[in-house]
């Protein structure tokens, strides 16, 4: 599932549950504690910085450290990412590729779990981590599954790998169980739909496994139905409200409605509101632009143009609603929990139909192809009965994950990207899992050669993500607590090639770097420009299109925003992080344009022959989405000050608000936005002194941690003090004494510790003191820093959706993918209509926005 893909076509078990860790205070410490600690985290950090300048193999010249020489921090990080960028190659990127997208691996199922083993033993062999006699496979809830990732920030030393299996609710399906019939005057069945692809042999992968997954929708509602046919067009709320306004009636009717504009599950959830009893979705060549067999095109594998038989599948649950396991809402899915009947699943059955199915039916029953795709409210003569008998279950899925332990242990950078694809998903994921797999081949490489972060790093490769993101939401619901106590940015990518422009999607703070990091990367075929070029870049397809086509094509690449960095909808793993626990996060990938060959999105034709065809000839461009990958991944993880830029985000509030202002059809219905005005103003000043305030921490930071490398005697006087004070070893640096435990709790409690008069009572106020006191200046700014998102989150969340909890952006009500800025303010005056309502969203707003900027002065 992707965002980029949907706009470019346009786009009661009970048990016992675990309980989580009670967020308990730490008690008040002692004086000479207080002072131990400030002392042990920055003497933590001078070995951070200083030790990761030397390789542990001195016979390895090219990470010998360069700071010895220059005293230059900065020359150290453009070692390692000159290292990191050497790794990434097409030749592995292809190799991969044809590893994991040749054959089916459904979530759930044994070919699934097969690829997460695959994954465990990626990053053991990468991260030089020898495999154990009983493979790190924990079910989440246990006490291996907790304390796999509440370890990584209190006491882990070297690289962890494991696999968390969660239990949630899906459902498959069977051929044989699946039908689509058109019936006579006397209930005769006169057509059956062919519901399975051609697997043309050309595309050997295709036609081996063209009835390998049945093509159905992920968590649609069992049943059959039969009912007149009515064309809803894209099914967007503007479609229904059309059709109604022209007195058609939905009730006991078949919708038919082809694929983009919005999510496929709020395609169904409109028809269901208005009383039909199912839906049927297709994949419309007007939406595949110039390349089209009307155009001359040979449809695949022939040619460019679309297969008319392909048929795409994916989940139509109510992502709008709230995603992950829908019997779990905002709790984990463990074996034992006890489930609630979801609310964001649909009780009427849909499929997915080909083109090539689609077009019997308007010829049959809506007056022909041209006459029956007008939004014209006509409604079949005949009955059309559909049979949608999927299995609904508790199933295991299976998230791989990694983490790379940092010297500042309880900052932490998470990387992912979901493995499970509805067939093989060359594109969808595989072309991301691929990117992945070259960043973890680049991460690794510098792992085995000594290196170890600045920032703690942790890599995940997500389950399930194809029925609603179910495997990324789980674990962040089990671990909520922990990942906003934690998690300081979050990097996305899902399908990493399926076209030819580069779009990243993010939250503004991280537009400079997403933009700086790009620019630091060639483009995948032209030596001249760089990856933030290929922005601009579309295919070399050309031909005539549908002209409603074109006009969305063009509407949907403008939006409000200040920089060429959009903002997040949904519809991929960074929902929970970003929407629901308020981490920064960024997603990028190249997309389809329409002048690309048309996508098989969630068909068997979204394959590994397509991929090296069609989307990346030489695979040039999965290796450039992976070194902006692990540029971000490590200029978060390396950075003495995080890389988040508030203003710019602050900036872009006054654009979100004069789209709410743009947007309200009444006057009477639009609150007074003055002090919602004032208070973005009150942010955007704060967040000016807090960049003021960033440079000369950072600045003060280097110049003491300058003096202190210079003058080794001084870090000696800090290692006795720490042994005299506090009885821990002289194996400080590497935390392996007896009582490295110790070490590492008191190192975790440093939030607790305050510049105060006593900070330097034993010691003086020469060097180490000021090292001492840059070194807590320079954590109070990260602080701030991360904590920035989470101050869009409001525990009320946004009206008749309160699992999204982001104030600032959502996807949108009625569009699933696209995102809605200040949602909840927006949708009080779009939707609801209600001056109440919006009075009180604007109220809650200018709230939250007042103290986030008091949050954040300096």
């Amino acid at each position: 599932m992707d965002e980029k893909n949907e706009k470019a076509g346009f786009r009661q078990n009970s048990g016992e549950i675990l309980p989580h860790p009670a967020n308990v205070p730490n008690k008040q410490p002692r004086r000479r504690l207080q002072l131990g600690k400030a002392l042990i985290f920055y003497v933590a950090t001078v070995f951070a910085i200083r030790f990761i300048y030397a390789t542990k193999h001195a016979n390895d010249g090219r990470l010998k450290a360069s700071y010895d020489r220059s005293h230059s921090y900065d020359s150290y990080l453009k070692r390692i990412e000159d290292n990191f960028l050497s790794v990434p190659n097409n030749d592995s990127a292809l190799a991969a590729s044809r590893a994991y997208a040749t054959h089916p691996h459904i979530a759930g199922a044994p070919e699934d779990f097969s690829d997460a083993e695959d994954i465990l033993a990626l990053f053991q062999t990468e991260f030089g981590i020898t495999p154990p006699s009983t493979a790190p496979v924990f079910s989440a809830g246990t006490p291996e599954s907790r304390s796999a990732t509440l370890g990584i920030t209190s006491g882990l030393k070297k690289p962890s790998v494991w696999v968390d299996t969660y239990y949630p609710v899906m459902n498959t399906a069977k051929s044989e169980d699946l039908s689509v019939q058109l019936l006579g005057d006397n209930g005769e069945v006169v057509w059956t739909a062919d519901l399975i692809e051609d697997g043309d042999e050309r595309d050997e992968t295709a036609a081996k496994y063209r009835d390998a997954v049945p093509p159905f929708h992920g968590l649609s509602a069992p049943g059959e139905a039969s009912g007149q046919l009515v064309y809803v067009n894209y099914g967007t709320k503007a479609d229904y409200d059309k059709l109604l306004e022209a007195g058609v009636d939905f009730k006991g009717k078949i919708v038919l409605a082809r694929y983009g504009a919005n999510f496929r599950g709020l395609k169904v959830q409109g028809a269901e509101a208005l009383g039909a009893v199912g839906v049927l979705i297709y994949s419309d060549p007007r939406d595949d632009g110039p390349v089209t067999v009307e155009n001359g095109y040979e449809p695949y594998p022939a040619g460019p143009a679309r297969n008319p038989t392909s048929i795409q599948r994916g989940s139509v649950m109510y992502l709008s609603t709230y995603p992950g396991d829908p019997t779990t809402p905002g709790y984990p899915a463990y074996e034992n929990a006890t489930r609630v009947e979801g609310w964001n699943v649909p009780h009427t059955p849909s499929l997915p139909l080909s083109w090539a199915n689609a077009k019997l039916l308007f010829e049959q029953e809506l007056g022909g192809v041209e006459e029956g795709r007008k939004l014209n409210g006509k409604v079949g003569s005949r009955k059309v009965k559909l049979a949608n008998n999927v299995d609904v279950k508790v199933m295991p899925i299976w998230n791989t994950m990694a983490a790379i332990p940092g010297h500042i242990s309880d900052e932490v950078v998470i990387l992912g990207c979901h493995r499970d694809a509805w067939v093989m998903g060359a594109a969808d994921p595989t072309s991301g899992t691929v990117s992945l797999h070259e960043v973890i081949r680049g991460l690794g490489a510098l792992v085995r050669r000594g290196w170890k972060p600045l920032r703690t790093i942790v890599i995940a490769s997500w389950d399930a993500e194809e029925y609603g993101l179910v495997g990324s939401t789980e674990w962040a619901e089990d671990f909520a607590d922990w990942i906003q106590a934690h998690a300081v940015s979050y990097i996305n990518v899902d399908v990493s090639v399926s076209g030819s422009r580069w779009v990243a999607s993010a939250s503004p703070s991280m537009a400079h770097l997403i933009e700086r990091s790009a620019k630091d990367v060639a483009h995948p075929t032209d030596a001249g420009r760089s990856l933030w070029d290929a922005q601009n870049d579309v295919g070399h397809f050309t031909g005539p299109m549908d002209e409603e086509f074109a006009h969305m094509y063009e509407k949907s690449k403008d939006y409000p925003n200040l920089s060429t960095v959009g903002p997040l909808g949904s519809g991929s793993d960074y929902t929970v992080f970003l929407q629901r626990l308020g981490v920064a996060s960024v997603d990028q990938g190249f997309g389809s344009t329409p002048f690309d060959a048309p996508y098989h999105y969630h068909s068997i034709y979204d394959s590994q022959k397509w991929e090296e065809d069609y989307a990346d000839p030489g695979f040039h461009r999965h290796v450039a989405v992976a070194k902006s990958l692990g540029l971000l991944t490590l200029r978060f993880a390396n950075s003495i000050v995080l890389p988040l830029n508030t203003t710019q985000y602050a900036r872009e509030l006054d654009a979100y608000v004069d789209l709410v202002e743009k947007s309200a059809l009444s006057d009477s219905v639009l609150p007074d936005l003055a002090p919602l005005r004032k208070a973005v103003r009150k942010l955007q000043h704060a967040s000016h002194k807090l960049d003021v305030e960033k440079v000369k921490a950072e600045k003060a930071f280097r110049k003491a941690l300058k003096k202190i490398i210079r003058k080794k005697h001084l870090v000696r006087r800090i290692l006795k003090w720490v042994k005299d004070h506090l009885g821990i070893g002289k194996d400080v640096q590497g935390c392996t004494s007896k009582n490295g435990k110790q070490f590492q709790e008191i190192m975790g409690m440093m939030d607790t510790v305050k510049e105060g008069p006593d900070v330097c009572q034993h010691i003086g106020k020469g060097p180490i003191c000021k090292f001492i006191k840059a070194g807590l200046r320079v954590r109070q700014v990260n602080k701030k820093l991360a904590s920035f998102e989470r101050g869009f989150i409001s525990e009320g969340g946004i009206k008749d959706r309160e699992w999204y909890r982001h104030l600032g952006v959502a996807p949108g009500k009625y569009l699933g993918y696209g995102a809605t800025t200040l949602p909840a303010l927006s949708e009080a005056v779009v939707y609801e209509k209600n001056a109440t309502l919006a009075s009180f969203e604007a109220d809650r707003l200018t709230y939250l926005i007042g103290k986030l900027a008091q949050d954040l002065k300096v």
